[in-house]
């Protein structure tokens, strides 16, 4: 069974570079636009993993991930912040929030599809 990934970026550019990259590697993606679009795409998609922006309009990463982790359902759904920023204390708020992992943007998809492949398991 192909792993589903929920997607969340501003970009579409970037949602269609990771949607390609899924895509290649065999993984099953959904794309949502922002946070608040994630939150409503979530009972529908129900993603293994997810991969989220930090910086978006309505609901940004931070706010997005700390509704998923109040969900019991998705609590322990591995989340992938995939951002331009790079920040220590950036990376520790996200951690706190609930991240599993950082990657810095522009990404490396080879690293993606590795990351993804660590954290589904």
């Amino acid at each position: 069974m192909s792993i589903r990934v929920l997607a969340v970026d501003d970009s579409r550019t970037i949602r269609e570079l990771v949607s390609m990259t899924l895509k290649e590697a065999g993984f099953t993606p959904h794309l949502a636009e922002d946070g608040q679009h994630g939150l409503e795409l979530l009972d529908a998609t129900r993603p293994d993993v997810i991969i989220t922006d930090i910086n978006m309009p309505r609901l940004d990463g931070f706010g997005f991930i700390g509704a998923v982790r109040k969900d019991e359902r998705y609590a322990k759904v591995p989340i992938l912040v995939l951002t331009t920023e790079s920040a220590p204390e950036m990376k520790l708020r996200a951690r706190d929030a609930g991240a599993t992992g950082w990657i810095v943007k522009p990404f490396d998809p080879a690293k993606l599809v590795r990351a993804l492949e660590l954290v589904s398991g």
